[in-house]
């Protein structure tokens, strides 16, 4: 048995995030040609590597996490996502068992996600989740989503997202805490890692700038005006939507920001609209319990065939009031329109009527030609 375990090696136990405990004892040979099993204290090494470096968590879809035509909306997939990065990120950050002070992972940032396929109701979604950089104030992670068909076992990728979070010390949730790193496989990860967490970071300070924009109500617009389909909604934040530590959720502002995205998307196109893609969502501050958060959306360009939506959320605190209402977070979401045989339809051309619509009208394009030549290189690359 000793020597079984010498053949296992440092190595592969380094590796043992991507093997699963039955692979690691089918790779430990043993004198004699026997399998031979981790000693105890190897099998706890190994479990807590597993819980700090990957989790994965499942739920089936249920007719609440969809639309009128068996859509899972885009919402529910962003909220199971933030929960795995919210849960990996907080056992990383609080992995220093030197460290005095606790803390908990907040969400700061998601980069753009594409829905490569829409799930269903009665599907399982599996939300793979691991930690691939750490700078000294902010843990990268990377997400996957698999959809499972559990009749007949076929399963697919329907997401990927890359999130940012940043650790807050429990005892001043103001106060950002430095972050244990992690062991990179190879120089390289690190090294692109480190150009991600660079090209972010400044992302997220050149959209600072539209923090102050706001959405005014257009008094009897025309068909297919931007005022025409704008959309807010109100919500006063609960328990159920928090942290233990009074916070909203992450993945709650960007369930109800894809409701808002949608209605907008639905009242242009007057058809099934489902989720296509999301422009990294930027959290500029953190919404307390008790606050009233108005989530409002407008139409920003419009292709042939998908539609952008841009969405902001306002935070307005109502018992503390030194504090007035301010930008908490904000994003562009994309939609695409479907038949009832899920066939992509033409979509309506929005009817620009400001200099400053037309002007968005621009800047949308420009993301839409970014993200179509992202993918068109993507697709040579494979």
């Amino acid at each position: 048995s000793a020597r079984g375990e010498e053949a296992v090696g440092s190595a592969q136990l380094y590796h043992a995030a991507a093997l699963s405990l039955s692979e690691l004892c089918r790779a430990a040979p043993a004198a004699g040609g026997h399998r031979a099993l981790p000693n105890p204290a190897r099998i706890m090494a190994l479990r807590r590597t597993l819980s700090l470096s990957a989790i994965q968590i499942s739920r089936i879809m249920l007719p609440d996490d969809a639309n009128i035509a068996g859509n899972v909306h885009g919402g529910t997939i962003l909220k199971m996502i933030e929960e795995a990065g919210a849960i990996i990120s907080t056992r990383h950050c609080n992995s220093n068992s030197k460290s005095e002070e606790r803390c908990f992972a907040a969400l700061a940032r998601v980069e753009r996600t594409d829905f490569v396929s829409p799930m269903s109701i009665g599907e399982v979604a599996h939300v793979s989740a691991e930690i691939t950089y750490t700078s000294k104030h902010s843990v990268e992670v990377q997400v996957d989503v698999l959809a499972e068909n559990i009749i007949t076992g076929g399963k697919r990728l329907t997401n990927r997202a890359t999130l940012w979070y940043v650790a807050l010390s429990l005892k001043n949730v103001d106060k950002i805490l430095e972050v244990p790193p992690i062991q990179y496989e190879r120089k390289e990860d690190e090294e692109e890692g480190k150009k991600r967490y660079e090209a972010q970071k400044l992302e997220r300070l050149e959209n600072k700038h539209r923090t102050d924009d706001v959405i005014l109500p257009i008094i009897n617009p025309e068909p297919h005006t931007v005022g025409f389909s704008q959309s807010s909604l109100i919500h006063l934040v609960g328990p159920s939507d928090c942290t233990p530590q009074g916070f909203v959720h992450g993945g709650v502002t960007m369930k109800l920001m894809d409701e808002v995205a949608g209605i907008v998307a639905a009242r242009h196109c007057k058809t099934n609209i489902v989720t296509a893609s999301v422009d990294a969502i930027n959290f500029h501050r953190k919404i307390k319990k008790g606050s009233v958060i108005t989530i409002s959306g407008r139409l920003t360009f419009t292709s042939n065939k998908s539609m952008e939506t841009e969405v902001f959320v306002d935070s307005d605190p109502l018992v503390d009031h030194s504090q007035g209402r301010y930008r908490a977070a904000s994003a562009f979401f994309t939609f695409v329109s479907l038949s009832k045989e899920a066939r992509p339809l033409p979509i309506p051309q929005v009817v620009l009527k400001t200099e400053e619509e037309k002007k968005r009208f621009e800047e949308g394009k420009g993301r839409y030609l970014q993200s179509k030549a992202r993918r068109q290189t993507e697709n040579f690359a494979q």
